[in-house]
């Protein structure tokens, strides 16, 4: 009866242990999920702060170049122009420019959590 007793308890705290382990384990994820949301959407408050910014003094910039040469829009189709080689440049070099530095980033952050580097 004894032998019984410890088998159960032994069974007992394994289960308990498991439980335990198994929410330790969703607490870790809520964190590293959370710490990574948090982060991504600071970095998405201030590029849009600043593509705010860019813009109004694009909008300057062309207006000012619009008056220099005589017609306002060609101030903004010198801006736009120059916004689509911008974007085709960008476009052409996405992989290296976006995803993998991103997708390093979020690893990076992830993995920080983890083994807490």
């Amino acid at each position: 009866m004894e032998k019984e007793s410890n088998i159960e308890m032994l069974f007992s705290k394994s289960m308990e242990y498991a439980e335990t382990r198994v929410n330790l384990f969703k607490l870790k994820a809520v964190d590293k999920s959370s710490h990574v949301t948090t982060s991504i959407i600071w970095r998405l408050v201030v590029a849009i702060l600043c593509m705010s910014a860019l813009l109004f003094l694009n909008i300057g910039i062309s207006f000012w170049l619009g008056e220099v040469l005589g017609k306002t829009y060609f101030g903004f189709f010198i801006i736009g122009g120059f916004y689509l080689i911008v974007g085709l440049i960008v476009y052409l070099l996405r992989d290296k420019l976006i995803k993998i530095p991103l997708g390093d980033f979020i690893v990076k952050k992830l993995l920080n959590k983890v083994y807490g580097h």
